[in-house]
């Protein structure tokens, strides 16, 4: 059975064992006013993402790029360089990893696909070499959601990282998050069964066949303080029908709920705060310009509850001004019955 480990206070500095494959995650602190509204823009597209894929219509939007660097546009100065690299070989058209692209389309002239290539080679994650690796290399990336070195895919999909080495990895990977406020900290990412925490808490994760390939889990309620509020069931309930449900997902920063379970926590939150200056910013509108003294908010998941400290509930400005509470009402549309516990709440 797949499991989602939480290290909740059990290894709060995510220290690195000499066992297993660790991968350094970097940390980005959060800034404030320009930050935090491109970074629910960022989560905006995303959230959009993962509505397409109850249709399978993906649909991400896109801005004009604004540079050119070793034939890629927009792209960083330390992208992959294929000539470099002795394992390297293309993909035509009519192999089989093309044919698991998002709409690909074929360049006649050399049986290239146009939109995204696709290649095959040895990959080294820290010790290990995996071969045969199937990736896309990018020619060309819009706007600033792409990280410069690009993206790993830990998803169920059949081109992700987990599905190209179940044979080494076994499908099992746990990760530690740094803190946002933290400006010199590194999370990790441990990929395979050796060297996992030994002392943990664990949810079942579910597959929906509607969307198949996220990771879904089964939200059964939310305490805030001492009270678990009250939540229409069919807005968190798992459905495999719909694909509604609830997913963790470390693509998007800040939580968002379905607007009955939102408008049931941010209201008793609201209610315990007890501060009558409220404000909005953004997309946040829970928002205090006081000192404040927040409730806890915890997670009801089958077979364990997750209680979050303040750091995964609050964001602060950096002069201390402005806090709100860091989770917001998804967006209300045919397709997006989903609940989505961000990274922040990781």
């Amino acid at each position: 059975m797949a499991k989602v480990i939480v290290a909740q206070g059990l290894n709060p500095k995510c220290e690195i064992q000499d066992q297993g494959s660790n991968l350094q995650v970097p940390s980005k602190p959060l800034s404030w006013e320009e930050d935090v509204l491109q970074t629910q823009a960022k989560d905006q597209a995303r959230l959009q993402y993962l509505s397409s894929l109850v249709a399978k219509k993906p649909v991400v939007p896109i801005a004009s790029g604004k540079q050119i660097v070793q034939s890629c546009l927009g792209c960083s100065s330390t992208v992959f360089d294929n000539a470099k690299s002795t394992t390297f070989q293309s993909l035509g058209c009519q192999a089989p990893q093309s044919k698991q692209i998002q709409n690909p389309s074929c360049d006649g002239s050399d049986n290239t696909c146009i939109f995204n290539m696709t290649y095959g080679g040895t990959f080294t994650l820290a010790n290990d070499s995996v071969s045969s690796y199937t990736f896309g290399c990018l020619q060309k990336t819009t706007g600033n959601s792409v990280p410069p070195q690009g993206l790993l895919g830990l998803g169920r999909g059949p081109l992700s990282l987990l599905s190209q080495t179940q044979d080494l990895y076994q499908s099992t990977f746990s990760y530690c998050l740094p803190n946002v406020s933290s400006a010199n900290f590194s999370g990790s990412l441990r990929l395979g069964p050796v060297g996992q925490p030994v002392r943990i808490k664990y949810s079942p994760l579910l597959k929906n066949p509607r969307r198949p390939s996220v990771y879904f889990v089964n939200l059964i309620g939310i305490r805030v303080g001492n009270k678990v509020v009250d939540i229409p069931p069919s807005a968190i309930a798992f459905n495999p029908n719909t694909g509604a449900g609830t997913i963790i997902d470390s693509g998007t920063i800040f939580t968002r709920l379905v607007e009955p379970a939102y408008v049931a926590v941010r209201d008793e939150f609201q209610k315990l705060v007890k501060v009558a200056n409220i404000a909005s910013f953004g997309g946040f509108d829970t928002c205090y310009t006081v000192s404040i003294v927040a409730s806890t908010i915890t997670y009801m998941f089958a077979s364990m509850n997750v209680t979050f400290p303040q750091d995964n509930l609050l964001i602060h400005s950096t002069i201390g001004s402005i806090t709100c509470l860091a989770m917001a009402t998804a967006p209300n549309n045919v397709n997006y019955v989903l609940n989505v516990r961000a990274n922040m709440q990781q």
